[in-house]
């Protein structure tokens, strides 16, 4: 996927979830960043720096791996790293509360994607044909 030039969180959400399109990837992003809180939580409890320096491994070890192995497609850490991360964590409470699945039905959908609203205003122009049979040629 090409890198979006979006402006805004709301902009970027889109792109994230299209690139984010099979359940396994989500499903191994879900482990990945539970993964990272747990050294996070690991660090505040024993003060071990180790656990600190574990969370970007723990969390993005098994997100690019999915990307690479699963989706098919390039991070979208690499392009846009802040929004990627709240995108992580936008995901990670939606599949807790179960509206994901919907979410990328909404997103992924022919008619929601990029290439579809570039087409729909030249569809729009074009005459409709009425693929009807008259009645009156037989």
């Amino acid at each position: 996927m090409s890198k979006p030039e979006v402006r805004s969180y709301e902009e970027f959400w889109p792109f994230y979830v299209r690139a984010h399109s099979k359940r396994l990837t989500r499903q191994v992003h879900f482990v990945g960043t539970a993964s990272a809180l747990a050294c996070l939580a690991a660090f505040a409890i024993t003060r071990r720096p180790r656990y600190l320096l574990l969370a970007p491994f723990a969390g993005y070890g098994p997100a690019w791996y999915s990307h690479f192995f699963i989706e098919g497609n390039v991070p979208a850490t690499f392009g846009n790293p802040q929004w990627s991360l709240r995108g992580d964590f936008e995901m990670f409470v939606r599949m807790i509360t179960g509206t994901m699945d919907a979410e990328v039905e909404r997103h992924c959908r022919p008619e929601a994607s990029p290439e579809a609203a570039e087409r729909a205003p030249a569809e729009a122009a074009a005459p409709a044909v009425d693929a009807t049979p008259d009645p009156t040629l037989n």
